[in-house]
């Protein structure tokens, strides 16, 4: 009798950013704004194949802001980016037990650009996005 071992591919390692792992520019967003943009529908895509690829996999959207308001006002901002991303994905078709989401403000900068530090927008626009982060 012959047996054969078949490898179940379960996706990304957990803690995985999909945007690296499947190498899409990030998902964007305007200044002061949380609507998904017309750009980030092409990433945010990919990021939809791929869950319905891998049904077992679980994300975490994880949204940020750049520094330039508040820190509260910062996270209220980051929050609706991120429950914004997340509605896209369940409403298209991802069950939303899969997708979890958090807003981080502007305590994840990706560079200096923090309070009062003279910053370009293109700069400052590098911090407003939202991460998928394999969770499960």
């Amino acid at each position: 009798i012959e047996v054969m071992l078949v490898q179940v591919d379960n996706g990304a390692p957990l803690g995985t950013d999909l945007a690296k792992y499947l190498n899409i520019e990030p998902i964007y967003f305007d200044f002061d704004k949380y609507f998904i943009r017309k750009d980030a529908k092409i990433s945010i895509d990919k990021v939809l194949a791929y869950l319905n690829e891998y049904p077992s996999v679980n994300v975490q959207v994880r949204s940020h802001t750049d520094s330039r308001a508040n820190d509260s006002y910062n996270m209220r901002l980051s929050a609706n980016r991120a429950k914004a991303t997340a509605d896209y994905l369940i409403a298209a078709g991802i069950p939303s037990n899969r997708i979890s989401y958090e807003g981080y403000g502007e305590t994840e900068l990706t560079n200096g650009c923090s309070n009062n530090v003279p910053c370009s927008k293109e700069n400052h626009q590098l911090n407003r996005r939202s991460e998928f982060i394999v969770v499960e």
